[in-house]
């Protein structure tokens, strides 16, 4: 009979913590679902209970449609300038060897 390697116990183990993480989540979610509510009259899920609005995000097309603050409107100005490079401190690896140096992002 063969010893067990490392590689397969920790292979064993990392399942072990999988399969254990799934359960608990598992057992999460199911006492979620039973705590929800139930609609008391499932035959009128079809109809909606209240009529549907539509979304208000800025101004209507009425009679000053272009003219208030809103998409493409003069009242908007010129796009934000791009965000700023910055250097970092990063290390690298070059035909075997490590070099560190600051780098732009």
């Amino acid at each position: 009979m063969e010893a067990a390697s490392r590689r397969a116990f920790l292979g064993f183990a990392t399942s072990a913590i999988a399969a254990a993480a799934l359960g608990t989540a598992g057992a999460r979610l199911i006492s979620v679902a039973e705590a929800m509510p139930v609609d008391p009259d499932p035959g009128r899920a079809g109809a909606s209970p209240a009529p549907v609005m539509p979304a208000q995000w800025g101004p209507g097309p009425g009679p000053g449609w272009g003219s208030g603050p809103g998409w493409g409107s003069p009242g908007w100005g010129r796009p934000p300038p791009p965000p700023r490079r910055r250097r970092r401190w990063v290390c690298w690896w070059h035909r075997g060897r490590r070099h560190c140096g600051w780098r732009w992002r």
